[in-house]
């Protein structure tokens, strides 16, 4: 019997890639290509919706082609996207009425506190699982029905249609008008409690109902792919997050995981029952896989973990290449009193504050460019442990082992200082690639390819585990670490673009 396979198209915020994965869940073959990033002004971040598309046909041709494969190989493919960033497009062209906005965008920051000012903190909160802030999608779509001329009015014609990237992929791999319900509850306009849009939500948000795409689940046959791909099936989508937790295996409430890349995420399998967080974490669909049970996660999100090095390398010059920057780390023993805050898009999880941006603080004479570099590692390490306290207090559940991965778990020493700080065991699977992963899982369980959960899970094996080493050296650097996130706050003012 000929050998089948499972592709994942995995559209993140630096690249597209698509991965090529065999029963077992071994990568077969990989392809991948970076796209541009927009910056019309501070704060603006944009991408070219055709751009992402055409990368996207490329890099998925080039993955069967590299693995000497054809199309009628795969049994199915999935969606993997990055998250929230905002796209509108016409019913008739299929073409985007204006560059798409990114996930980090902070445009909305007037609109949210506007928003903010006349239903309250909780008005979104406790029907979305989360805050009104510039992150989601929602404000982003008022932004641009708002401001591009003759939007709204061709919006409500039924003339416009609106997605996450997801919904842009489907759109054009299918010609369906779809997302799933864990990219749905990234837009501040879906109910937790009926997985369907709210219209006291798209009231508030002034946004018509219209243009939304159909909410479905995470793990069935949405259409069959056109062109280059005729005939296999589009069988999954997930947000780059759930999308992780799923190949991560974390099917069991209390499971964890943590996703280090541009920016870091970490949620924890919750269950079949929504709990909105006290402590300023996202309530957020884990994923639903057919017609069971939707599952929901806790998340905590780290706007600025990878993109603090890339600006460490980029920006300051002080390292020709990310990975040099542990060699530079090693060079001293300790951060020398020095923390670095970056808040360069406000505070995310747990604190949600748009009005703060980033600070190093406790800068002296003897600060080298080597204490620099160890406070830009020891940053994401921080921030892992403030969003970790505030999943302990809202689930109830204390963290026996964090699941990592993404491109810093390559850090030996971020990886050994993160365990220490959190005072648990870190472990990294073989499969690092586990946000495709995941999007390749749920696309083989709709279409048979896999059995059930227990299967996948047998194909998760650990590669790395990091021990901690828990002082009381850690527990002052933390204090100091919260001393300089209060610094950070209110730095912007009314009169700030």
């Amino acid at each position: 019997m000929k050998e089948r396979y499972v592709a994942a198209i995995d559209q993140g915020t630096a690249s597209s890639r698509c991965l090529i994965f065999d029963r077992s869940g071994n990568i077969v073959s990989v392809a991948q290509k970076e796209h541009r990033h927009i910056y019309l002004k501070p704060g603006w971040v944009e991408h070219d919706p055709l751009e992402l598309w055409v990368n996207v046909e490329e890099v998925t041709a080039r993955a069967i082609a590299d693995a000497r494969l054809v199309p009628s190989d795969l049994v199915a493919l999935g969606i993997a996207n990055q998250r929230e960033t905002t796209v509108v497009w016409s019913r008739a062209t299929g073409q985007p009425l204006h560059n798409a906005i990114n996930w980090q965008d902070m445009r909305t920051d007037h609109l949210v506190r506007e928003l903010n000012a006349q239903y309250g903190s909780e008005y979104f909160r406790s029907r979305s699982g989360l805050p009104a802030t510039t992150y989601f999608s929602g404000p982003k779509l008022r932004w641009l029905l708002d401001n591009v001329p003759g939007l709204r009015e061709r919006a409500q014609a039924g003339e416009v249609l609106f997605g996450t990237i997801d919904s842009w992929l489907i759109w054009r791999l299918t010609g369906r008008h779809l997302t799933d319900v864990t990219n749905a509850s990234r837009t501040l306009m879906m109910s937790l409690q009926t997985l369907d849009w709210d219209d006291e939500l798209l009231d508030a948000l002034d946004v018509p109902r219209v243009m939304l795409p159909e909410i479905r689940s995470s793990a069935e046959v949405y259409g069959e792919a056109r062109g280059t791909l005729a005939g296999i099936p589009v069988a999954s989508a997930l947000g780059d997050q759930q999308a992780a937790l799923f190949g991560q295996a974390c099917f069991s409430a209390g499971e964890a995981k943590c996703t280090y890349g541009t920016g870091s995420f970490l949620l924890m399998n919750m269950g079949e029952r929504p709990v909105v967080s006290d402590s300023g974490l996202l309530t957020t669909l884990a994923a639903r896989v057919g017609d069971e049970p939707p599952t929901y996660a806790f998340e905590g999100s780290m706007a600025v973990t990878g993109a603090l090095v890339r600006w460490f390398r980029d920006n300051l010059g002080l390292i020709g290449s990310a990975p040099e920057i542990e060699t530079l780390a090693r060079t001293v023993d300790d951060n020398g009193g020095c923390y670095f805050v970056p808040a360069f898009s406000g505070l995310f999880a747990p604190h949600w504050r748009d009005d703060a941006r980033g600070v190093i603080a406790g800068l002296t004479g003897y600060i080298t460019k080597g204490h620099l570099a160890r406070a830009v590692l020891e940053a994401t390490a921080w921030q892992t442990r403030e969003v970790v306290e505030a999943m302990i207090a809202d689930s109830g559940v204390a963290l026996q082992t964090l699941r990592v991965d993404g491109g810093m778990t390559a850090n030996n020493l971020l990886m050994q200082f993160l365990a220490d700080v959190l005072d648990v065991s870190v472990v990294r699977p073989i499969v690092a690639e586990t946000v495709s992963l995941g999007a390749a899982q749920a696309a083989g369980l709709a279409v048979g390819f896999w059995s059930d959960r227990d299967e996948l899970r047998a194909n998760w094996h650990m590669a790395a585990q990091w021990h901690p080493h828990h002082t009381a050296e850690i527990e002052r650097g933390y204090r100091k670490w919260r001393k300089a996130v209060a610094r950070t706050i209110d730095w912007l003012d009314e009169d700030d673009e």
